[in-house]
């Protein structure tokens, strides 16, 4: 239960990151590119003694390092984009729903039994997410990026479902806190490529301030990736329960914090979903009992 906390925690923590680096002018995009050498840093740090030179002879895990790295920074450019065009909660919504991708394919992947609890738990998953996550008034005028919803609705289904396969069949020797530094280290190295081209372009100018973003984000964003991938195995419970409990409980303290601290918008809607989230994780715990 300590690794599924600490999960919890710590992308709860990026969120309220995101919207400090809103307050100070922080660039997203080059303190994501720095958060990701800052998170592969600090995992190759911690966990770098676990490193076998087997490791290089199995390589079924590089492939899927590469297409993490892909969806890593795939998916933020596409996130940014569709923040601006479509607005920040319609991408949100269509990132946090995303889980039912990975739920499904979880369930048909690996035969999970599905139980009238355990069914009911996941729909007001659903619900809790959806009325926390959606926007108070539709924005109107915007045109042509409703496909970037959908993009981001099946990719971070499909991340999120990478992650716990590769760190359940194809790992090997290797194990899932290297692989996770792995995969955000490729990522950062992509970033790295555009960033130098933009400012070779004179397109972005590096600063301090973002630097030091970036290094912030970079530290719950890799234990954020490894807890979870840890909390698979460490629960004794199916994955889509895990992944469930801990997408609704990063919601739930998400939307907490930001009515107490961000004076965010806290309607009725909003209060039913965190209502529902509650009940969610109540429901799918009881049902793993």
């Amino acid at each position: 239960m300590i690794p599924l906390i600490l999960s919890i925690a710590s992308s709860t923590i990026i969120f309220v990151i995101f919207k400090l680096f809103a307050k100070f002018k922080v660039d997203t995009f080059q303190a994501i590119v720095i958060n990701y050498f800052t998170a592969a840093i600090l995992g190759f740090t911690l966990y770098g003694h676990e490193w076998h030179a087997d490791a290089l002879n199995d390589v079924r895990w590089v492939p899927f390092a590469f297409l993490a790295a892909f969806l890593f920074i795939g998916l933020f450019f596409i996130m940014a984009k569709s923040s601006q065009l479509n607005g920040v909660a319609s991408t949100s919504v269509a990132v946090k729903m995303s889980m039912a991708v990975s739920l499904l394919f979880m369930v048909y992947a690996y035969s999970e039994e599905l139980s009238i609890l355990k069914i009911t738990g996941i729909l007001l998953a659903f619900v809790g997410v959806f009325l926390v996550s959606s926007p108070s008034a539709k924005k109107s005028g915007v045109k042509g990026a409703a496909w970037m919803l959908l993009v981001l609705f099946l990719g971070s289904g499909i991340l999120d479902f990478t992650l716990n396969y590769v760190q359940k069949n194809e790992l090997g020797v290797l194990t899932s806190s290297l692989f996770s530094a792995i995969g955000l280290g490729s990522a950062g190295i992509l970033g790295l490529l555009i960033l130098s081209v933009r400012l070779a372009q004179g397109k972005e100018k590096l600063k301090l301030k973002n630097v030091i973003g970036g290094v912030l984000l970079g530290v719950p964003n890799y234990f954020s990736i490894y807890l979870l991938l840890l909390s698979y195995k460490s629960t004794g419970w199916q994955d889509s329960t895990v992944l469930a409990i801990t997408n609704v409980s990063v919601v739930l303290a998400s939307a907490i914090i930001g009515f107490i601290a961000f004076k965010e918008d806290s309607s009725i809607k909003k209060k039913i979903g965190l209502v529902a989230a509650i009940l969610a994780i109540a429901t799918l715990y009881i049902a793993n009992r």
